[in-house]
């Protein structure tokens, strides 16, 4: 990707009047050599993939370690019953971020985006956006390149991985991508989308990776719904014309001062956090026996 910032993306939209989702399709196009079309096609897979992935969610599955699954359909259970206090649309995005995740861990066929740890985020709130707003597939596809171009940026300037970053690189990456992607289907501009991204991402700095047994099971499920609830909030507010003090690009690199800040415990080796609670420690020692 020729883009190492935000900024580039914004101006390059503004100087040839195009939308956002077009300079990141053109700059695909380039830098692959494909035509217009295979770029699309091949994004439109990769949407495709998460939507079966999310019909594809099995709630009596278990993962080897008995720790995640069924939680995705007891949310949506206490959606039908009435118990959801967050409404339909959120309600909905819960119970897909779980499914997901879910998924994930029990070895399902997901989309890494932009891991596999963080893998329910973008789905949870694109699927339901476009199942409760009856939105083209096209849309959702310029949607999607929305997202790719803010990731793509984040992992030029910082990294994507926990082992890395710490949790704040993958579920905060994913959730602002996720930020700007609705805030793009929301109507919001160039400017809109960026500061969703970057709002997103601020509100989880410094969120560590504390794998429970070493596994991207505890607590990555239940986060991927953290950061798609996070993604809605951060559009809405972008959308309503509040922006981030701090400039986007500069958010990114803050994340990506933080995470190389982090200890070696609190990033993704298990050793810290909520790993190394004697609960923690009790469920390695069972993983490992």
């Amino acid at each position: 990707m020729s883009f190492r910032s935000l900024e580039e993306i914004v101006k390059r939209s503004e100087d040839l009047q195009k939308a956002f989702w077009e300079v990141i399709l053109e700059d695909d196009i380039d830098e692959r050599m494909v035509t217009s079309e295979e770029s699309r096609y091949k994004m439109e897979q990769l949407y495709l993939t998460m939507k079966n992935a999310d019909a594809a969610y099995d709630k009596n599955l278990k993962s080897a370690s008995k720790l995640v699954g069924g939680d995705g359909e007891k949310m949506n259970r206490a959606l039908k019953e009435g118990k959801v206090l967050s409404g339909p649309f959120i309600g909905e995005v819960i119970a897909k971020a779980l499914k997901m995740g879910e998924s994930n861990a029990c070895m399902k066929k997901i989309v890494a985006a932009p891991t596999a740890g963080s893998c329910g985020v973008i789905p949870a709130v694109l699927i339901t956006y476009e199942e409760q707003n009856e939105i083209s597939v096209e849309r959702m596809v310029e949607a999607m390149y929305v997202a790719s171009g803010i990731g793509e940026v984040i992992a030029a300037r910082a990294f994507l991985a926990g082992a890395a970053g710490g949790c704040q690189a993958e579920i905060g990456s994913a959730s602002a991508m996720a930020a700007g992607a609705l805030a793009y289907l929301n109507g919001g501009d160039s400017e809109s989308i960026v500061h969703a991204a970057a709002m997103s991402l601020k509100n989880l700095l410094g969120l560590v990776c504390d794998t429970v047994g070493g596994l991207v099971e505890v607590p990555c499920v239940k986060r991927n719904v953290v950061g798609a609830v996070n993604a809605i909030a951060s559009a809405d507010m972008a959308v309503a014309g509040i922006r981030s003090q701090i400039p986007p690009d500069e958010v990114i690199d803050a994340m990506r001062d933080v995470g190389e800040a982090l200890p070696r415990t609190l990033r993704e080796t298990g050793e810290g956090g909520l790993a190394a609670t004697p609960t923690g420690v009790d469920i390695m020692n069972r993983i490992m026996e």
